[in-house]
């Protein structure tokens, strides 16, 4: 079993940044793949970017540019998710995702407004 960690997200005025951040724990794996979805009412659920191991990131087209994604250097079982720029469309649940050999598990997810 893995256990994920969320923390950050909340409400951001459009044009802001926030930061969400994301551990995994348990039966983690050395090669594995981490990242965010989200979710906004009424869509479904979106990749916004994943990383595996350490290297470059995927992200989708609508957040390239804006988002980074990255691994805590000295807890590579940790992503961060840096959002600048951010827009009112960006407002959903953002869901942490960790893939381990053929499991993939979920995060609780955490809650991303921006106003506009």
């Amino acid at each position: 079993q893995v256990q994920l960690v969320e923390s950050g997200g909340g409400l951001v005025q459009a044009g802001g940044s926030l930061r969400l951040s994301c551990s995994a724990s348990g039966n983690i794996f050395s090669a594995d793949t981490m990242g965010y979805f989200r979710q906004a009412p009424g869509n479904k659920r979106e990749l916004v970017a994943t990383i595996f191991a350490n290297e470059t990131p995927n992200y989708a087209d609508s957040v390239r540019g804006r988002f980074t994604l990255s691994r805590d250097n000295f807890k590579p079982a940790t992503v961060y998710l840096q959002m600048h720029s951010l827009k009112p469309e960006d407002t959903g649940v953002y869901v942490c995702n960790y893939v381990g050999g053929t499991k993939a598990y979920w995060g609780q997810g955490t809650q991303v407004t921006v106003s506009s």
